[in-house]
């Protein structure tokens, strides 16, 4: 059997068209009376406007501008009016007010110190002991003997302001190092 190129071929006559499209004759292009109606009411409203330009461009608004009567008068009491009397009293109190002054005694709390970790053995002391020296910072080494032990604390102080020692912590913070705390010198 040969091959037939049905793409090329014209549609059969006899065949129906689809069954599930409406069989209706398409209506025939032109303008709509949807189109039609818009078109009607913005002619009508540019004609209502117009007219209602046209109308009112002859109006005149009456102003009365003041005469030279009255710009005399003006100029012969060229005095101003005395100002009205203070209903209020605060002006004269606020001139004649005296503030009390505290007495603030600011108390030093004394020096701090920041610990920077606590460790069992003296060689991961060192170890923080030199990553603190990597960042700018001395640090010291001390032991505590304590009922579970001794410890191997890292610190870093005396501070006189707890401020430089903030400053430190961010300083280290900054360097990863995240584990230190301010404490008072004891």
């Amino acid at each position: 059997m040969a091959h037939q190129d049905y793409v090329s071929r014209p549609r059969s006559p006899k065949k129906n068209s689809n069954p599930y499209k409406n069989n209706a004759p398409e209506a025939a292009p032109g303008i709509t009376t949807k189109v039609k109606l818009i078109g009607l009411t913005t002619l009508l409203a540019i004609c209502f406007f117009s007219y209602f330009l046209w109308s009112i461009k002859d109006n005149k608004v009456d102003i009365e501008l003041p005469t030279k009567a009255v710009v005399t008068k003006n100029k012969q009491s060229a005095e101003l009016p005395e100002p009205p009397k203070e209903k209020w009293q605060y002006i004269e109190k606020l001139k004649s007010k005296e503030v009390e002054e505290g007495q603030y005694e600011v108390k030093a709390s004394g020096p701090y110190k920041m610990q920077c970790g606590s460790f069992r053995t003296k060689k991961q002391a060192e170890v923080m002991k030199a990553t603190i020296a990597f960042s700018g910072l001395s640090a010291q080494v001390s032991s505590a003997k304590g009922s579970n032990g001794t410890w191997y604390k890292v610190y870093l102080g005396p501070y006189a302001k707890k401020r430089q020692a903030e400053k430190d912590k961010h300083q280290l913070s900054s360097n990863n190092i995240s584990t230190c705390q301010i404490w008072g010198w004891n």
